[in-house]
């Protein structure tokens, strides 16, 4: 597994304005030879993309690798007529995403059918990402490369302050059978961690549909109740109650965005 240990700072001018000058060779004849959906394949590879980073000059693994690429990789793409561009970026950046796709896709006469499927892609990933896989990692860089075709793939990156450790996840749109079952194409990290949820695993599927079903069956009849009113490891009176059958259980996060809840179960989810 590879190493992405949190790293602060920024790289020296002097190193990104090489790494940008020799991407820009190394894409030249990536893209003439093997084609934009060829290059976004290569990009959602974990391990090219590590290497390409130690290959432009990022020769240390860290959370710079990815940020640091990426950045490169935008200044390529915009320097260069190679059929590719990406949107997105680092913090505030990423938040700018979905506008970003709208200026692209006037660059390459996308449909707005085309748009839309691209902004649903950048949101699910991120959503995915931050919330279906609960492991410590907040996401704070959010990429997506485009073709000129309307492939993409997405390369994102959460960070785990405790940990000390980044986390990389990578994407591609080609073969993408579902966005909640086994969707990445890599995740690159060397940290483990015992309390973990994934529900993106192929086993949690009855996990997924359970969630499902019970916001489609009223979730203020089937989830209020459960939720503790209490802090978290605070006793209730149930406890001292001999033969009681309360029981309080103690939702992560706590608090629980119920109008969304309520948004959700009146669209009546089927899956």
């Amino acid at each position: 597994m590879m190493e992405l240990r949190l790293h602060y700072g920024s790289t020296p001018r002097w190193l990104f304005t090489r790494m940008v000058k020799l991407g820009r060779g190394i894409f030249k004849v990536m893209a003439d030879e093997f084609g934009p959906r060829e290059v976004l394949r290569r990009l959602s590879d974990p391990l090219f993309f590590q290497a390409l980073s130690n290959v432009l000059g990022f020769d240390w693994d860290s959370s710079g690798s990815t940020t640091v690429t990426c950045g490169v990789l935008r200044e390529v793409f915009n320097l260069e007529d190679l059929g590719l561009k990406m949107a997105g970026g680092k913090g505030e950046a990423s938040k700018r995403t979905l506008e970003e796709v709208e200026s692209l896709s006037e660059k390459f006469n996308f449909s707005a059918w085309k748009v839309e499927r691209l902004k649903y892609a950048s949101r699910m990933t991120a959503k995915v990402d931050n919330v279906a896989i609960q492991a410590g990692y907040q996401l704070y860089h959010h990429a997506l490369f485009l073709s000129e075709d309307g492939s993409w793939a997405v390369v994102q990156q959460g960070l785990n302050p405790e940990a000390r450790a980044a986390r990389r996840y990578h994407w591609l749109s080609e073969n993408l059978r579902s966005f909640v079952e086994e969707p990445h194409t890599g995740i690159i990290g060397d940290k483990t961690h015992r309390c973990v949820l994934d529900m993106t695993a192929k086993e949690s599927g009855e996990a997924r549909k359970t969630c499902v079903d019970l916001v489609a069956d009223n979730p203020f009849r089937t989830v209020m109740p459960y939720v503790a009113s209490s802090l978290p490891n605070q006793p209730t009176l149930a406890r001292w109650v001999s033969g009681s059958e309360a029981q309080s259980y103690t939702i992560i996060p706590v608090r629980v965005n119920w109008e969304a809840l309520k948004r959700a179960y009146e669209f009546k989810p089927d899956s």
